[in-house]
């Protein structure tokens, strides 16, 4: 079992392509390449086509995906804002791998998702899903989310949404043979292969925790008896000028997803951002629906809890008994990280590398990343979502 990564930042695609696939096939000397992932900045997405054709034709993938990109991540490097192709391929052999592209029908209730293939494993082979998608026409992402927690309970879903394009039909997505302009393509994994995920939501606590007792979809009016304004200055008020500082700049609601934990600890809060403050009646807006009796925290992200969230996950992981030893990675980051926003380069690949003993990694930054928290899978932003490949000691 071996999962190899291939990066190019030659600008011209035929040449980015012979030179990844010449480096894939060497370290496969000859061994299967059971599944393929390849990234690729907009200056390659004119020659999607070519991607498919050249990988298929040098390497035979069993199951071929991908998407466009700003910035993609292979290697050592995460190359932000110019050309780069990162091919990852693992070599698996014992994995049931089942490909799908789905697609968003409008329907009179809202969407319906479309595209499952007969062929997709039973319920007793808990499944791990590897998923791109389009972000213009795969509206609401949570309508996946739901039926996929509808078909499969508890399965864990891990991926990005494609970050090449700023409009409907410019980001490209590959399945298999071919190229697709719309909609989610992705695999469901099952057999001897692991997959086991990390989502890095990079916030800090502050504050006390309180309770929802006033709401109305995504909009809170009251906070433990009091509007939600005031208990946010409260909290505002003892925190350290820096912090306040930070507060200003990146300040989020932390969300309990387990309600019947006795303390909620790093991992238990889902992060989303506060949207809107109503100075006339004491509202907050946040991005997401929310509801009375949920317990709830403000949360400050900087570059300090974002770093030590990370690593601090990665560690525990690579301390986890009996979890199996990672042989590669998929790295998911937010668009919203990188240098712009640790003001270091490759941050997140480093901190992966450096945690798990330099196994392969391949990704890209994404326009949201998907990843469960608390045992649920949700559409997340500013993230780090990781997928480890474990062979099974």
């Amino acid at each position: 079992m071996q999962v190899l990564t291939a990066l190019s930042t030659t600008a011209a695609t035929e040449d980015a392509l012979e030179e990844a696939c010449r480096d894939i096939a060497a370290g496969l000397a000859g061994r299967s390449a059971d599944l393929a992932f390849v990234f690729f900045s907009s200056d390659h997405s004119d020659s999607a086509a070519l991607i498919v054709s050249r990988i298929r034709e040098r390497l035979h993938p069993t199951v071929l995906l991908g998407c466009s990109a700003e910035s993609v991540i292979g290697g050592a490097q995460e190359v932000e804002g110019r050309p780069a192709l990162c091919l990852w391929v693992g070599h698996l052999p014992g994995a049931t791998l089942t490909p799908f592209h789905l697609e968003y029908v409008e329907a009179g209730d809202g969407v319906r998702i479309t595209g499952w293939p007969d062929t997709m494993p039973g319920l007793e082979h808990t499944p791990s899903f590897l998923v791109l998608a389009e972000p213009f026409t795969t509206a609401p992402a949570e309508a996946f989310l739901e039926d996929l927690a509808t078909r499969y309970p508890g399965a864990a879903a891990i991926g990005g949404m494609a970050s090449g394009a700023q409009e409907p039909g410019a980001n490209r997505l590959l399945f298999n043979d071919t190229v697709v302009d719309s909609g989610m393509v992705g695999v469901a994994v099952t057999g001897a292969v692991g997959i086991r995920t990390v989502v890095s939501q990079g916030c800090r606590q502050i504050g006390d925790r309180f309770m929802i007792t006033q709401a109305d979809q995504n909009v809170i009016h009251e906070l433990s008896g009091k509007p939600a304004l005031d208990r946010l200055r409260e909290v505002f008020s003892l925190l350290s000028p820096a912090e306040q500082r930070q507060a200003e700049r990146a300040l989020h609601l932390g969300i309990v997803i387990d309600e019947h934990k006795d303390q909620f600890e790093r991992g238990d809060f889902l992060i989303r951002n506060l949207v809107g403050v109503d100075q006339n009646t004491g509202s907050l807006a946040v991005a997401d629906y929310v509801r009375v009796g949920q317990t709830v925290q403000f949360q400050i992200r900087d570059v300090a809890s974002a770093s030590e969230d990370l690593r601090a996950l990665l560690t525990g992981e690579r301390a986890a008994p009996s979890a199996g030893t990672p042989i590669g990675a998929l790295l998911f980051s937010c668009n919203g990280r990188g240098q712009r926003f640790f003001r270091t380069p490759h941050h997140d690949v480093t901190a992966v590398r450096e945690q798990l003993g330099g196994i392969p990694v391949g990704g890209f930054f994404a326009m949201g990343e998907i990843g469960p928290v608390g045992g649920n899978n949700f559409l997340h932003g500013y993230t780090a979502s990781i997928a480890l490949f474990c062979k099974n000691d």
